[in-house]
Order: structure tokens, then sequence, then C-alpha cells
């Protein structure tokens, strides 16, 4: 059944054909720094990709070898990876016989100790960046943090929040509404996102020494020396157990239905502490291994396989911002580095996430109950697993 939003779309489009012609995008793609014997880079980040605090192009994630590309909003999808391109080829340039790991899972690595923490510098926003990681590590382990990935950013265009608003005749604010579509997405975002790990999971194997000493993972040799594990059927072991992922944070359920509860699920969590995180100091004795012994540090420690976003003011948290001035934009984080094309990500994929995300936000969205996201939650955790296993089915709404 076509949904009232879908023929508002259809309608708004036939008066205003160029409507969603200006769809905004960003892309930020990690990639880990590897020898050239495949290990990672114990280097520090070299000098001529200058400051990773303050370059609005290329930083670090959790570690010093984990180098993120960040291109700027862009309308177009040629020029987005053309400036990924540009980044790409700019960064070569600095890494002597270093190289870029192509894949989402790591490269041959040493355990947690043979994974650096990355290291901004001496002032109080440096410091902080760099305890947090600790903290990360602590709690996770290191090896979690060294997964690669991409962050797709979209917006459609104010065009379309401008003609949608005024259509739809909704109460509030054009913000208001704009939220509550949002909110929409999302949860339409968790009932369908099997699909792009399906279709775009590109890590159902990984190097042994990942999991050295690890027991329990149920992986298989692929070859007869047994330095690649894998799952036959799997799509991205990175989005499952062996990759993001939490227990801690499985009780913390969070609620996609309106913005504030979101935020005081979130905001509870950052003033709750955590018992198991006591141990790591946080600041006795001038000692700081995590920032605080709450659930999570800061907001942007809750795993999600997508995320609302706001543009933060200078001393603004992310939790803030949202209060501040609702949803702007959404961050999906589910997608795997495709080792297929040369910057990880190609215009295709792009072309289908922007029809997938549009159709999220045009179907009817239902409030999601703690029983639905269970069901969501095992099939998106089924698909990681067994997704190419032939014959596979997933269970509906009601289980």
């Amino acid at each position: 059944m076509t949904s009232q939003w879908q023929t508002q779309l259809e309608r708004l489009a036939a008066g205003q054909p160029t409507l969603l012609t200006g769809i905004r995008r960003g892309v930020e793609k990690e990639s880990l720094r590897i020898s050239p014997e495949g290990t990672l880079a114990q280097t520090p980040h070299p000098p001529g990709l200058g400051s990773a605090l303050t370059h609005g192009s290329i930083t670090t994630d959790y570690s010093e070898a984990l180098l993120e590309f960040i291109t700027p909003v862009s309308t177009g999808i040629d020029d987005t990876l053309e400036t990924l391109a540009d980044i790409h080829s700019f960064v070569y340039r600095q890494l002597g016989n270093e190289r870029l790991w192509a894949l989402s899972m790591p490269c041959i690595v040493s355990g947690d100790a043979g994974i650096p923490v990355a290291r901004y510098g001496s002032s109080n926003v440096a410091r902080m960046k760099t305890v947090y990681r600790l903290g990360l590590g602590h709690r996770y382990g290191r090896m979690m943090q060294a997964i690669a990935g991409i962050h797709y950013n979209f917006s459609p265009p104010e065009a379309f929040w401008e003609a949608a608003w005024q259509d739809d005749g909704a109460p509030g604010t054009r913000q208001d509404y704009i939220t509550r579509r949002y909110l929409g997405l999302i949860r339409n975002f968790h009932r369908w996102s099997w699909l792009l790990i399906y279709l775009f999971g590109a890590s159902p194997a990984v190097c042994a020494s990942f999991l050295r000493g690890r027991q329990g993972h149920g992986l298989e040799p692929m070859d007869p020396e047994g330095n690649t594990l894998y799952r036959p059927h799997a799509t991205s072991l990175r989005m499952g157990g062996l990759g993001y992922n939490s227990e801690a944070q499985r009780g913390l359920a969070v609620c996609y239905n309106d913005l504030d509860s979101y935020l005081k699920t979130l905001k509870a969590a950052i003033l709750t502490p955590h018992p198991a995180y006591a141990q790591f100091p946080c600041g006795e004795g001038g000692d700081y291994q995590q920032l605080n012994d709450s659930l999570l540090q800061i907001e942007n420690e809750f795993y999600s396989t997508i995320r609302p976003k706001r543009v933060a003011a200078s001393g603004e948290t992310a939790l803030t911002a949202l209060r501040r001035g609702g949803i702007e934009y959404i961050e999906v984080r589910c997608l795997d580095v495709n080792p297929f094309a040369p910057l990880g990500l190609d215009a295709e994929t792009i072309r289908f996430l922007d029809a997938f995300l549009l159709h999220c936000l045009v179907e009817e969205s239902p409030p999601c109950s703690p029983a639905e996201q269970l069901v969501l939650d095992e099939n998106l955790a089924t698909v990681v697993d067994r997704g190419r296993e032939p014959g596979l089915t997933l269970a509906g709404a009601a289980g």
C-alpha cells in the first residue's frame, strides 16, 4: 500500500521535479596505516598530514594508525568522490613506504599492546580525546577499536523540507516537523538495515591474529595454515559479536519514537556509574585512564547503526546541540569498507543509499516497541552471521 508520505512525495515532485536533486552528503572513511609487511604501523601520525586535532579533512579515529578522511558537505556524488580521491592521493604522498589497508577488519596485529592510541597534543581538548580513547580500550579492548568503516551523512535539501511541511500542514515549527520525520526515517532504517548488511557487507573473514587467544569465536580456517579465519555465510563480522558490539550497552533501551526520550536515555547513561568500569582510574592521583566510570563516557560511545546529528556549536556536546536545534541530518554507520572500490566506496553504493534512505523517510513509520526492537536486532545479527546462507528467512515484526 502506498503511504500518505510517498503519495505526498510524488505530488511534490510532480510540481517541483528538482526537489530532491540537492541531497546533501558527506563521507567519513577510515583506513589503517600498515607497514610493507602488512602489519599495523607503529609510527606516529605523519607530520605531512597536519594536526590530527585540527585538520578538517584528515584526522585519526581510535588509533594513531587509524586514519579518518572527511569530505565536506556536497550535493554532488561525483564531487564527494573526487574530494575523497584527492584526500587519498595527498595522504599516499605522505606515507613513505606505508600503505592503506583496504579492508574493514584489521591487518596483522600483535594484540592490544600493538595498537597505539591516538595522540593529539597537550591542550585540554587534545588530552580529553586521548583519555576517552584510553577508556574505550579498557572497556572493549583495543582490537575492536582497530576496525575501520564508512560513515555516510545524509540530509534532504531545504526545499524538500519546506515543501513537505507546507503540504502536510503539520502543527509546530518546521524544525519540529523535520525532527519527527528524521525519527521516522531512523525507525524504518532499523527495520530494514539488514538489507544494507546483506548487499554491502564485506568482512566475512579476518586475520587470525585478530582472534589470537580468543576461544569460542566459531570461525573456520580459510587456508591450510589457518592465517585467515572466516564464517562461510557471513556478510559483515564488523557488525557482529567480533566487531562493534557492547554487552554493557545491551541494556540501554534507546527509543527513537521521540527526541526527548532519546536524549534522556543517553544522558542517563552518561551520568550513571557502571560498576565494571570503576576499576579504571579517572583522575585519581593524576592518572586518567578514562573520562569517567559511567556506562558511556560521552554520547559518541553509544554504538548504533545510525545516529541523529546536528552540527554542534563551540563548546556544545552532541546531545546539547540536538536539544537546542533538533535533528539536522543522519549518519549511517553500518557500512564496511569496500575492498573492490579504490576509495572504499563508489557512486553506485551512494545512489542506492540515497534511494534506501528516501524510502525509509517516505514510508509510514509507526512507533517501535521494545518487542519489535528485539526482533529487528535478531534479524540484523542473523544477516551478519548467516546472510548468504541459501534459504535463509528473517522474522516479521511480530516475530
